[in-house]
């Protein structure tokens, strides 16, 4: 493994009402392209082991936001893996102003997943692998799976990023949009909220979960002016996210996925379509979905009667999954 860039001792930031296991081991991986990626990694004491959990966050995410997740996984015989994509978490940003959320083009996250696999995961953890991913973490996941058909075992999505929710503007418009303001110098404009991030939004109309608990949580987390969270996308973010949709969707790249792969859509979706990962489960050789009705778009952080129909979709989807 590279010698860790930083010297942090504990990476981690605690928060009250946020218990997370000890990491067996943590730090931070340098990419060849310069970006520092800070990783956890999580090792069961129930034996045996029943292989390691790959998690992959969603955009606007960190590891502390899955303290509680990480913790179901260990205490269900799994070893844990996770990292903040670079432009996020701890990991570095892109610009001086850390909160605009960005990035090149999605293979840059590809980039991030190899690292962190072949240097942190894959040296600490034991096999056999499976992929938790999350909204973008999804759409990560399976652009590179691919890459990953030697390595994973069985893929599991919540609420995968396959097309943006179509409450809003029609995606061709938006990626139009974003295509010529980046064209123009504007790549890191901010499209939306702005640098607030999730502190600009209420209980009571936010899109993401209906628990009231885990959503104060998340917005003490995630409050850009602490350091992890981040503003809005910007119009580079979205012209990336747009291209690496296009290339999930390309015929030979969904004939190319190997690993079985379980999508768990959300009934009350808002933020992603779930109408698209219907259609993809459908053309994947080894896909198959379940919605789970009434719940919003964070499946992980969703109140307990939604948050456990998702793991149980889980547990009888990956091998020993059961707790």
């Amino acid at each position: 493994m590279q010698p860790n860039p930083r010297s942090d001792v504990n990476v981690l930031v605690p928060f009250d009402g946020n218990p997370c296991p000890e990491p067996y081991r943590q730090g931070f991986t340098r990419t060849d392209d310069g970006f520092d990626l800070r990783f956890a990694v999580f090792r069961t004491d129930i034996a045996p082991c029943k292989g390691t959990i790959v998690l992959l966050h969603g955009r606007n995410e960190c590891i502390e936001k899955y303290a509680e997740t990480i913790a179901g996984l260990v205490g269900r015989g799994f070893d844990v893996g996770t990292f903040d994509w670079r432009g996020q978490g701890r990991s570095t940003r892109f610009f001086r102003d850390a909160r605009r959320g960005y990035v090149d083009d999605f293979s840059q996250y590809a980039t991030d997943l190899d690292q962190v696999f072949s240097t942190a995961i894959l040296p600490e953890t034991r096999p056999p692998f499976f992929t938790l991913a999350h909204s973008m973490g999804a759409l990560i996941a399976l652009l590179t799976a691919p890459m990953m058909a030697n390595r994973i075992e069985r893929m599991v999505m919540s609420a995968p990023f396959l097309g943006l929710s179509e409450e809003g503007p029609p995606p061709g418009f938006l990626s139009a949009a974003a295509g010529a303001m980046c064209y123009c110098g504007l790549g890191r404009t901010y499209i939306g909220a702005g640098p607030r991030g999730i502190t600009a939004l209420r209980l009571e109309t936010n899109k993401l979960t209906s628990d009231a608990a885990r959503f104060a949580r998340n917005k003490a987390i995630l409050d850009p002016d602490r350091g992890l969270g981040l503003g809005a996308i910007t119009a580079g973010w979205l012209r990336a996210a747009a291209r690496a949709i296009a290339a999930v969707h390309d015929p030979a790249h969904m004939a190319s996925i190997r690993i079985p792969v379980l999508l768990v859509a959300a009934g009350a979706e808002r933020v992603v379509s779930s109408t698209a990962a219907e259609a993809y489960a459908r053309r994947i050789r080894a896909g198959s979905l379940i919605t789970i009705a009434g719940a919003r778009h964070e499946l992980m952080q969703e109140a307990d009667r939604y948050r456990d129909q998702f793991f149980a979709a889980f547990d009888a989807f990956v091998p020993g999954g059961g707790a």
